[in-house]
């Protein structure tokens, strides 16, 4: 409960019961009413002075006053921000905050009248003259502090202590202030010289938020004063040049190369822009503690980076410092219109505190430079605030002016500290402006003429800190002139090329040295897969687990009936799919490597068939078979997430980034619910290693088959994966055996590269009395790219059926109902890439027939168009398929029948 929500109406009662309660206990009543009710004048106010409380009585028209006071106070504490002097180029909007004394019912005759409201700001008994000024200084200053909305008491005080108390007297030190116009001086420096010598080449400036390098050097060094060992930046174009050079100490001549257009010798793939490249480096504090710092790649997708951060540092945590998130730091950097219009903001910042993928809190700092592009913020948002989301995760956000480096570095250190004492996300709005447009050949008086006539002739922060401190006195002033002198000397320097001083090199971590024994894949090794075969004995380990239910454990009757079938698969010694499924997590487990699943009830499994998560029937308590394997084992992270597909993909592909050891999967509940990760899977899964050199094992099981579940329900889309798929980038697979699900997984691990794995995953064929595999082919056989017909008799063949998936069930059905012995079926199980070789190889036993693709999509969705392209025409008669449609599948059940009956029928004409 909000411990003023009464104080507006000054019910002279409770203030009496509430003075009774503190006089029997006093820590019965908040902190800032034990300084009230412990001062001298307030004690006067009450007649009968050392009455007993029950005989207390009490004046009531200066209470009135009193209580007048506090509701100012307690306006400042929830308003004050909509006063802060928080934009440094154009006057904020009035938000009628109402925060004057008038709207209290106090005059300028109480000015100076002592109240003992002044306990309540931590100044003990003050004037209202004294108390406005305080509250002036502390809550519309250079600062607007949000945080009434927060609901837990003990933040909440602990934020309104920080804020009252040290915001007053907040002075760095001599070396402090030297730090701060070193890190200003530095981001200058650098944009001056590209500006100079580079001369309306794209960089994407940071003119105008400088203070940013002082504001993330502050984060970053009281960070590991608190000893986090690692932090993880995320952000888009804006400034991160500037933030390479002179937070991650990049070498200018690294970054030369961007702009000269050199190809580094190192580099793997088509490379991409220099606004998007990431780096990791060593950085040790004021105070001598050492944090690795990370800055991810990013495409221009602006925010899209941010899950991909959060499950990079959730994988860095699990695997370094065994899940103590408090040691590794998301740090995510926003543009104002991005924060404000992008939804991947939203689904991120609502993962924040959930289980699954909460990473202790994460920094948000936002470079507010008032435009997108060329919208002004009064089109970019219907909020008053960019922030304003911080606002559903109870999240403190700090607005400050970016021309007051000061106040930049002191939000800076409150927002680092925040996180490490609550483990929760924190907001930092530095409100600043663009000098030039979206990038440096841009005209942005076109769209804000009267903005940039003020910008123009504004001077930058650096400028605005040396006069700052010149004024203050004789030490800063001598200071200023120093660092000016170093400053024309540095950038001068650059100017003639002299090089950087070598920083520390950077000291890899236990996970960086895992992806350094591995390799970049060749052509020649998706020819035939490795061996993942395991053994009769982890079988039978594995099989112990997830057959076996603790003591006590009531389940219900259909998962008795689960345990009881998979102990008939293993005693049968044929295995279904979600059998075999679990066998590879176990085995993978036992192997001591880690196995994380998420996505929308990937427990249970979307259809039932999964059940690696079981609840008792009486408690509702939670039993993973697979956390029981054997002792010392890696635990099954499994997790059914939030309604998100774009944040949770990411947040996957950042776990698998980091981690070469980690099968990483994620499930979408239908497989065109991929759709809504859409951005993710093009500017992340398809081309990462291409544009940044980067390997990722990911997984993502996309259900896919035409069982007339409509056009939402039955389409993957395997044609958008096909045409990302190119130069081996990742695993495009449509399978139809247990084994062969469960040797993808154990591929994935065991390939002495990382691909990304795509499988449009099964539905109705989970059940089907066909997809059992024998126990001999997981422990003597492997992955196999195509599967050729058992059933044909081969000199009688005159047609071959090539398909992948589902349909071969339907195509198999009507083949053995009709004795077609003359018709062979082939699957091809691996799509991308595609091995035309065991294709060719299969093809080859029947010379004399012609050769069908048959697939249930469209003819101009699904394989056919990837087909031909990597296959050539020649090989085929041609394609039985549904007919074109803008649709992927017919919403009424009977037409899908007798659609699925032409094509089978057709098939086999």
């Amino acid at each position: 409960m909000d411990s003023f929500s009464y104080v507006a109406n000054a019910d002279t009662q409770v203030i009496s019961d509430l003075f009774d309660a503190y006089r029997v206990d006093p820590n019965s009543v908040d902190s800032s009413w034990r300084d009230f009710f412990k001062g001298f004048e307030f004690a006067q106010t009450w007649q009968g002075e050392g009455a007993s409380p029950s005989g207390a009585a009490l004046d009531t028209s200066h209470v009135q006053k009193e209580m007048s006071v506090i509701s100012l106070i307690k306006a400042f504490r929830s308003r004050g921000h909509l006063l802060s002097k928080t934009n440094p180029v154009r006057d904020r909007k009035d938000r009628q905050p109402r925060l004057e004394i008038k709207d209290y019912s106090l005059s300028e005759a109480d000015l100076d009248t002592v109240f003992q409201a002044g306990s309540f700001l931590g100044i003990g008994p003050a004037t209202l003259r004294k108390i406005c000024e305080v509250l002036e200084k502390v809550y519309a200053g250079s600062i607007g502090f949000e945080y009434s909305y927060i609901r837990e008491v003990r933040v909440k005080e602990w934020l309104r202590n920080k804020i009252e108390k040290e915001a007053l007297s907040f002075m760095p030190s001599i070396e402090e202030k030297k730090q701060i116009l070193q890190k200003l001086n530095e981001a200058v420096v650098f944009e001056n010289f590209l500006g100079t010598k580079y001369l309306g080449q794209k960089r994407f400036g940071l003119e105008g938020g400088e203070s940013t390098i002082a504001g993330l050097d502050a984060i970053i060094n009281k960070a590991a004063d608190f000893g986090v060992k690692q932090a993880m930046i995320g952000m888009a174009h804006r400034g991160r040049l500037n933030v390479l050079a002179n937070i991650m100490h990049k070498s200018y001549e690294a970054i030369f190369d961007g702009f000269e257009g050199n190809v580094p010798d190192q580099i793997h793939g088509d490379g991409d822009v220099k606004y998007h490249l990431g780096y990791s480096s060593q950085h040790t504090s004021p105070n001598g503690n050492e944090i690795t710092l990370k800055l991810a790649p990013n495409p221009s997708h602006l925010e899209a980076v941010n899950p991909l951060v959060e499950g990079f540092c959730r994988a860095s945590a699990d695997a370094h410092y065994e899940g103590d998130y408090s040691q590794v730091l998301p740090i995510l950097i926003h543009g104002d219109a991005a924060l404000a219009g992008q939804g991947i903001v939203y689904e991120v910042t609502q993962m924040a505190k959930l289980k699954g993928y909460s990473t202790g809190g994460t920094i948000h700092f936002v470079i507010n430079n008032q435009v997108g592009f060329t919208t002004d913020f009064e089109d970019a948002r219907s909020a008053i605030y960019c922030t304003d989301v911080a606002k559903i995760i109870d999240a403190p956000v700090f607005h400050v002016n970016g021309d007051d480096p000061e106040a930049v570095v002191f939000v800076s250190r409150m927002a680092a500290e925040f996180r490490q004492e609550f483990g929760r996300d924190v907001f930092v709005d530095m409100v600043c402006y663009r000098r030039n447009g979206h990038n440096e050949s841009d005209e942005p008086r076109f769209t804000q003429p009267t903005l940039y006539a003020n910008i123009t002739n504004h001077p930058n922060p650096r400028e605005i800190y040396t006069q700052t401190l010149i004024k203050r006195g004789d030490i800063d002033a001598q200071l200023a002139s120093q660092m000016d002198s170093e400053f024309k000397a540095e950038l001068q320097a650059r100017l003639d090329m002299v090089k950087q001083k070598v920083k520390p090199p950077y000291v890899p971590l236990k996970l960086d040295n895992k992806w350094s024994n591995l390799r970049f894949s060749k052509a020649d090794d998706f020819a035939s897969s490795p061996n993942t075969a395991i053994s009769k004995a982890t079988i039978d380990l594995v099989a112990k687990a997830i057959t076996s239910l603790p003591a006590g454990f009531v389940a219900l009757k259909q998962i008795e009936k689960v345990i009881s079938d998979r102990k008939t698969f293993f005693e049968k010694g044929e295995l279904n799919w979600a059998t075999a499924e679990l066998l590879a997590y176990g085995s993978i487990l036992a192997e001591g490597k880690t196995v994380r699943l998420s996505g929308q009830d990937v427990q249970r499994g979307t259809f039932s068939h999964r059940h690696a998560v079981l609840h008792d029937a009486n408690t509702n308590n939670n039993y993973c078979n697979l956390d029981h394997i054997k002792e010392g084992q890696e635990k099954m992270q499994i997790f059914n997430s939030l309604l998100s597909e774009y944040g949770v993909l990411g947040f996957e592909f950042g776990y698998a980034l980091a981690n070469p050891d980690a099968l990483v999967i994620w499930e979408a509940q239908f497989g065109d619910f991929a759709n809504g990760a859409q951005t993710m899977i093009d500017q992340f899964v398809s081309s990462h290693e291409s544009k940044w050199g980067t390997q990722n094992g990911l997984v993502m099981l996309l259900p896919h088959g035409y069982e007339g579940q409509g056009p939402e329900h039955s389409n993957a889309r395997p044609e958008r994966f096909l045409q990302l798929a190119s130069e081996n980038n990742m695993v495009v697979a449509n399978l139809t055996t247990p084994a062969n699900i469960f040797h993808a997984l154990r591929r994935q691990l065991s390939w002495e590269f990382r691909k990304p794995l795509v499988v449009m995953s099964p539905k109705s064929i989970f059940r089907h009395p066909k997809v059992v595999s024998p126990l001999e082919a997981f422990t003597k056989g492997k992955f196999q790219e195509v599967i050729g017909d058992a059933y044909a008799e081969k000199a009688k063949v005159k047609k071959v059926l090539l398909c992948s998936g589902k349909v071969y069930f339907d195509l198999l059905e009507k083949q053995e109902k009709d004795a077609r012995k003359d018709v062979a079926i082939i699957r091809i199980e691996q799509l991308h890439p595609l091995p035309t070789a065991q294709i060719e190889k299969e093809l080859a036993q029947y010379k004399n027939a012609d050769v069908y693709f048959v697939q249930e999509e469209p003819e101009n969705m699904g394989y056919w168009s990837y087909i031909i392209r990597e296959f050539g025409w020649s090989k085929f008669k041609g394609l039985v398929a549904r007919k074109k449609s803008a649709s992927p599948a017919t919403g009424f059940l009977k037409v899908h029948a007798e659609e699925q009956a032409a094509l089978v029928n057709k098939a086999f004409e």
